[in-house]
């Protein structure tokens, strides 16, 4: 099963595609990177753009899903909000298109899959990325390792959910575990 992990922006766009195979424990990346919009043009222009470049990038990985975070709103960054869900809003467009299931998961969840805490720093998580995916450097820029933790958290959450049958696997297919 291949995952791609994309960690939106109206700047920069992390993207990360792992593979989960038969049997392994844990995923290996394929590819990661970002997306580069820029900044003066308009957020419409951004969006077109985003659009097009993830949409090439989900015809060429092929993944069998799309994994996302879901939008955090604090109240001292309620613009950064705002923005995240436009990008997150060309994200699930570019999915849907495509027929590909979504997964999203609350920044909490990916920073303590990979981490084992969820308010993990943006350095933290890069040190984390590097060990669990054996990289010789830190993902850079940050927003690399957010996807490629976005997509592993995905990975993860599918390799549990087959090892625990079919009832588990149906309740993930809808995006939400059930308590």
């Amino acid at each position: 099963m291949r995952i791609v992990g994309i960690d939106p922006g109206l700047r920069v766009t992390g993207y990360a595609c792992v593979e989960l195979r038969p049997g392994a424990t844990d995923p290996t990346l394929v590819e990661a990177g970002v997306i580069r919009l820029r900044a003066d043009e308009p957020v419409a222009a951004r969006l077109r753009a985003l659009h097009e470049e993830l949409g090439a990038l989900l015809d060429e990985l092929r993944p069998g899903r799309v994994a996302v975070e879901e939008v955090f709103a604090h109240v001292k960054h309620v613009r950064t909000a705002i923005v995240m869900g436009h990008g997150r809003g060309v994200v699930l467009l570019a999915a849907q298109l495509r027929d590909l299931p979504i997964d999203e998961f609350a920044p909490a969840e990916v920073k303590k899959s990979l981490t084992g805490q969820g308010a993990a720093s943006k350095g933290q998580m890069q040190r984390a990325v590097m060990h669990q995916f054996g990289l010789r450097t830190l993902p850079e820029p940050p927003d690399v390792a957010d996807a490629i933790a976005i997509a592993a958290c995905s990975a993860r959450r599918h390799r549990d959910a087959a090892d625990a049958g079919p009832a588990a696997a149906m309740t993930v297919r809808r995006g939400r575990r059930l308590r």
